[in-house]
């Protein structure tokens, strides 16, 4: 088993976890939150499902990219299961219900999305791309949908069990993550490094930036949704990526690479849009005292 085996198994661990960690703060009727509300519901698809790929051609076609990460670019525009969200955001104003919906609504549209948008892909850049719905849904299913549902039905029936679990799975599934994507950073960084002149780095700032920015434009008027679809338009599913690179481009190597960096530049603009949204709650009833007094 070499580096890029270990690295891909150690990350769909931790998006195991965090799918099942997700599951413990639901309940049986959350994954059809989203169905049941067909506005909040065409919104998250709009900012989730129609502009990052948008977004994705734009960049592959404006900048003179590494052939990897247009591959990785267009791979994670395609995905859009999240697969992380930052604690805070996840259980702000006790929107439970809203998280566990959208993962789920988008997990289970992408079983349509993902070939369609191959295939429009494809047909845009005459090059053929393409990814069947059954191996999308067998993706979705094992690795998104089993562990959120087993979740729930263990907060469910185990209640006991579930509150010295849940404060602590989350938090641990990230920081796996984390460590599944360093090992790539560091063994590839020369070849990573010489990514960086032609865009790279501008390219999955740029891509992971607007998709906090139209997440959170788009989220509707409670803040809570607004964050958590920042968070879930900005983070796509890696495992799914790198799925549908290996799958149309299995002789590129570097794709693997590019999707780590972009893992890493996604948690970190993450936490710094996390921490900028709390210091702009924090001023707001300041301003609000001063210009009462």
């Amino acid at each position: 088993m070499n580096l890029q085996d270990v690295v891909e198994l150690v990350l769909r661990i931790s998006i195991v976890l965090n799918g099942f960690a997700v599951g413990l703060e639901g309940r049986f009727a959350d994954p059809v939150y989203l169905f049941r509300r067909p506005g909040k519901l065409l919104r998250a698809f709009i900012s989730m499902d129609v502009l990052m790929p948008v977004v994705a051609l734009l960049l592959v076609f404006n900048f003179n990219l590494d052939p990897a990460v247009k591959i990785a670019l267009v791979a994670l525009s395609v995905s859009p299961v999240p697969p992380l969200f930052p604690k805070r955001a996840l259980w702000a104003a006790g929107k439970e219900n809203y998280t566990v919906g959208l993962l789920v609504a988008t997990a289970v549209l992408a079983i349509v999305v993902i070939p369609l948008a191959m295939a429009i892909f494809g047909w845009i850049s005459g090059i053929p791309m393409s990814m069947s719905p059954g191996s999308v849904a067998r993706i979705v299913f094992t690795m998104v949908l089993v562990p959120l549902l087993l979740g729930i039905a263990t907060r469910a029936t185990s209640y006991w069990f579930v509150q010295p679990v849940r404060k602590y799975l989350g938090p641990f599934a990230s920081w796996l993550l984390i460590l599944s994507v360093l090992p790539v950073v560091f063994v590839e960084a020369r070849p990573i490094y010489s990514l960086f002149g032609n865009g790279t780095l501008l390219s999955l700032t740029a891509f992971t930036v607007i998709g906090l920015i139209a997440g959170y434009w788009l989220g509707g008027p409670e803040p809570a949704n607004r964050r958590v679809l920042a968070f879930g338009t900005a983070g796509r599913h890696p495992g799914l990526a790198l799925a549908i690179a290996h799958g149309n481009f299995p002789q590129q190597k570097m794709t693997l690479p590019a999707v780590c960096l972009y893992v890493v530049v996604c948690l970190l603009l993450s936490v710094l849009f996390e921490l900028l949204l709390r210091k702009a709650r924090g001023a707001a009833p300041e301003a609000k005292e001063r210009a009462a007094a």
